[in-house]
């Protein structure tokens, strides 16, 4: 008898597993895909070992990873931590419920969304992407939704995730001259919600032309659909004090989660762009300590200066380093941030557009397509990676210029 036996459904083992309901794909134990793999990595591995010499390319790597791991993600997490105790007070006592009224009635003029979507930017803005989805499983939430509108919450919600982490941090980063990045991250946060416009406004078209616009969500026959009260809000047992700690600590419990989780992100994404991006040591020659690299990047940026320049004023063609390690993971691409200041490769402008593109981007490569899963719209994921690209692209030249127009006035 054939080793994979028929089930009562009529599929085989194989078929089973090949399913689109399954956990996993399987393929050939050894494919093409193998060689190619071996020969681009064995071809990076040289580039690095010609240029810098074997021995100080690996030694680079592992010392610019332990440089980050201590002096990047451990200030991340405790960015992290304050910011998410923050976010549980200000969601204990009512803050949250007061701004969600107070953005209400300016979410169908400038997203095309009910006004419950506002509940989903502040989540967002206070934690990370993902966050919007546990609003999407609740019907309650979903019963204000057309059909064609709910896979938009992807690009709006990761259009702030992290905002609040993000912000802290660039308001933070020291400066060499005393240079003040306040101003610059209260604009890249303006810029943001122009790019998130721009991005969700694109999607609903997309799914407007699919869905049309008037399927809803939930049937507001059903039953089972709980009643969403605008009016009242959930508050923890106990006293005020009681509550009070109980918030702080499980909001900043929920900080410490976040940077456990930023740490691949970081430590890996972070160190390969720091490689690419950075040249030998300040004699020239390279020695294996942290942050040397190939100088790829910055090679890059010169031939694009023509079009980074007009577009988001960056200082230096190394500053483009940012927004591509935002479009994999935001924790990573704010930790470049201080060494770009601290070396003069950047300044508040730039500060402006870094903060704008992270926050609107996010790393919305890495999230997009599990967020689609979960809203089980996958099959445009495609077309929520493109709609929320032109969102962080405009975000970034909305900084730049907004950057140059108010500081003409001051």
């Amino acid at each position: 008898m054939d080793s994979l036996e028929t089930t009562a459904e009529g599929l085989n083992e194989r078929e089973i597993i090949a399913a689109p309901e399954a956990k996993f794909r399987t393929k050939k134990a050894v494919s093409l895909e193998a060689f190619v793999f071996i020969v681009i990595f064995c071809l990076l591995c040289y580039l690095g070992g010609h240029k810098m010499g074997a021995v100080n390319f690996a030694n680079t790597i592992m010392n610019t990873a332990f440089d980050l791991l201590l002096n990047t993600v451990f200030y991340i997490t405790a960015v992290a931590v304050v910011t998410g105790a923050i976010s549980g007070i200000f969601s204990e006592f009512g803050v949250v419920s007061l701004i969600n009224h107070g953005l209400t009635p300016l979410m169908k003029p400038l997203y095309g969304l009910p006004g419950a979507s506002a509940i989903g930017i502040l989540t967002c803005y206070l934690s990370d992407n993902p966050a919007i989805l546990t609003l999407a499983e609740d019907k309650g939430f979903k019963r204000y939704f057309k059909k064609y509108q709910l896979p938009a919450l992807t690009n709006i919600g990761t259009s702030f995730g992290m905002g609040l982490i993000i912000t802290t941090f660039m308001i933070g980063v020291k400066s060499p001259t005393g240079e003040s990045f306040g101003l610059a991250a209260l604009i890249g946060n303006i810029a943001a919600i122009i790019g998130s416009i721009i991005s969700t406004r694109i999607m609903l078209g997309f799914t407007s032309k699919i869905y049309g616009k008037e399927e809803n969500c939930v049937d507001d026959n059903d039953e089972n659909v709980s009643q969403l009260r605008t009016d009242e809000r959930i508050i923890r047992n106990g006293s005020v004090g009681s509550r009070l700690l109980d918030s702080v600590l499980e909001g900043g419990k929920s900080g410490v989660s976040l940077g456990a989780a930023i740490v691949p992100g970081v430590l890996i994404i972070c160190t390969i762009v720091m490689v690419l991006t950075n040249g030998p040591s300040a004699e020239g020659v390279y020695t294996g300590a942290a942050y040397e690299g190939l100088g790829l990047l910055p090679a890059i940026g010169k031939k694009l200066n023509f079009i980074l320049e007009p577009l988001f004023g960056f200082s230096n063609p190394s500053a483009i380093s940012v927004p591509i390690t935002a479009l994999g993971a935001a924790g990573a691409a704010i930790g470049l941030v201080p060494g770009l200041v601290a070396s003069g490769a950047a300044h508040a402008n730039d500060v402006a557009v870094f903060t704008a593109m992270c926050m609107c981007w996010s790393g919305y490569l890495s999230t997009h397509v599990a967020m689609m899963s979960a809203l089980r719209s996958s099959e445009l994921t495609g077309k929520a990676i493109i709609s929320h690209t032109i969102g962080g692209l405009c975000a970034g030249v909305a900084a730049n210029w907004l950057f140059k127009l108010v500081t003409l006035f001051i």
